[in-house]
């Protein structure tokens, strides 16, 4: 028994993971249709070893299928996806559309799988920011231990979190420096090439910007609304993989060895942390991989209770692509969507 899946967006980056993430996973798929709009009808994707050829998001007929995974960008989302919702599927949306949205749920599995019994308010569920989902995956398991009562979060964030257009910047600007050729930036505010760069999103009135907002709101809503959470969202010339240094405040002392051992534990988290030259994870390391890695975990002797660790993982998997699979994983698993059809011969 499988399922009727669209993927909305599917000529992305991550779309495309989304395809191989559903192949690598062997999600129960019966038929699969990608998605996308008016110009890149027929383009075609690969999924396994078929090949499809994308549909007009305006001509198709969602009440078709059970499972939608949306990522498209959030301006597509809040055109599409309320009435792909009311047409029957389940949206698996991953922009930042409906994230606020109080009769949404806001999901990572290994946080908080519960959420998933409001999935049918609207037929949406968001996927959280790249960013703030490999970070909750990494606090919830410690959280659970020792209430956090404050964190401070800097991120290293590849530009394939700004989608093809970042990564073709980087590699360009790259090839420009070394050939004294034209760095100018396009689509980042500042060349991106050997520099790093403050700032992501726009900014707010005080001084945030709202891709720092997104981390503690999204926190709050599938963790725990009273941490304390400050951020600093920082571009890196990296093109996958987003790292973040993170450090803790605890409401008891617990010690770096009894949070190793906690998050090896951990669903969706591995431990990779010896003091040698390479007993850490870069993101280098993570790029294709599931898992969020957590290095480098030492007290903080400057407050009461406090730790301090390394997290990195693939933004465009752990941070987007596969979560959004995880999700519909969690559907399946808990019975929230039932299989339309009673046997498995896949169609694309």
């Amino acid at each position: 028994m499988g399922y009727r899946v669209a993927i909305v967006g599917a000529t992305g980056n991550v779309g495309r993971e989304m395809l191989n993430i559903l192949e690598e996973v062997n999600f129960p798929v019966d038929e699969l249709h990608a998605i996308a709009s008016r110009k890149s009808k027929g383009v075609e994707v690969s999924f396994g070893d078929k090949t499809v050829k994308c549909q007009d998001i305006e001509q198709f007929d969602f009440s078709t299928v059970d499972i939608v995974l949306m990522s498209a960008g959030g301006g597509v989302s809040r055109e599409w996806s309320e009435k792909i919702g009311k047409a029957g599927p389940i949206v698996i949306d991953n922009s930042s559309a409906f994230r606020k949205d109080p009769d949404v749920p806001l999901i990572v599995p290994e946080v908080n799988p519960d959420a998933v019994k409001d999935a049918k308010k609207k037929n949406i569920i968001a996927n959280p920011n790249c960013s703030t989902a490999q970070l909750v995956v990494a606090l919830k398991p410690l959280h659970d231990a020792a209430k956090i009562k404050r964190a401070v979060v800097s991120t290293y964030q590849s530009v394939s979190g700004a989608g093809k257009e970042g990564m073709d910047e980087l590699w360009n600007q790259t090839k420009a420096i070394y050939g004294l050729g034209d760095a100018t930036p396009k689509k980042f505010p500042k060349q991106i090439a050997f520099n790093v760069i403050p700032f992501i999103g726009a900014f707010q009135d005080d001084g945030y910007t709202d891709e720092e907002q997104k981390m503690w709101d999204e926190t709050h809503k599938m963790l725990d609304p009273n941490i304390k959470l400050t951020v600093t969202c920082v571009r890196v010339p990296v093109f996958v993989g987003h790292s973040e240094a993170v450090t803790v405040e605890f409401d008891r002392p617990i010690e770096p060895d009894e949070a190793r051992a906690i998050l090896r534990e951990a669903p969706g988290v591995l431990v990779v942390d010896k003091q040698e030259h390479d007993g850490y994870i870069t993101p280098v390391d993570a790029a294709g991989e599931f898992a969020v890695y957590v290095s480098r975990i030492r007290k903080d002797p400057t407050v009461e209770n406090g730790l301090s660790f390394w997290v990195v993982s693939d933004n465009l998997r752990k941070g987007a692509a596969l979560n959004a699979v995880q999700i519909a994983q969690l559907l399946d698993e808990t019975g929230t969507i039932k299989s339309s059809t009673g046997y498995r011969t896949l169609t694309v």
